[in-house]
């Protein structure tokens, strides 16, 4: 008597080869797309770094605290805390050219530190401020009338 066949095939023998097509034809796509995106010349996104790109941001150098001025091109902490020191000492900044008085920023300092600078809002003119001025103009009012008629008949 023979010893039964202790390894009987998973898949009958006319499948296999379709199944080895299908995993050929698997492995070539993945090559292709490999190549296609530059697997080849390095050009993958590599994931454990973030990607380095256009990181823009504005300060609105009159509120911004230590942590945010310090983010600024071209400065540390030593100079932000200048540019704040110099805000308490002398008030708000009236124009972004206010701050070459800041000791350590020169014209190329703020030059780099421009796109990142929000635009300083100018006050109200002191003439508008005055209190003989009068009250500040005020909008037009739209006054709109509506007539509405009521009948009421009665029947007997």
């Amino acid at each position: 008597m023979e010893p039964p066949d202790r390894f009987a095939p998973l898949l009958p023998a006319r499948v296999q080869p379709l199944i080895a097509l299908g995993v050929a034809i698997g492995l070539a796509a993945a090559a292709v797309w490999f190549i296609s995106v530059g697997g080849l010349s390095g050009r993958l996104i590599h994931h454990d770094a973030a990607p380095t790109g256009d990181q823009r941001f504005t300060v609105n150098i009159n509120v911004a605290g230590e942590t945010e001025v310090a983010q600024l091109p071209g400065l540390g902490n030593v100079m932000a805390r200048r540019i704040i020191d110099h805000r308490r000492e002398h008030g708000p900044f009236t124009t972004l050219d206010g701050l070459l008085e800041v000791a350590g920023i020169g014209p190329a300092t703020l030059q780099a530190m421009r796109p990142h600078l929000r635009p300083i809002r100018r006050p109200k003119a002191a003439a508008d401020l005055r209190p003989d001025a009068g009250p500040p103009p005020q909008a037009p009012t739209i006054t709109t009338t509506t007539t509405t008629t009521t009948t009421t008949t009665t029947t007997p």
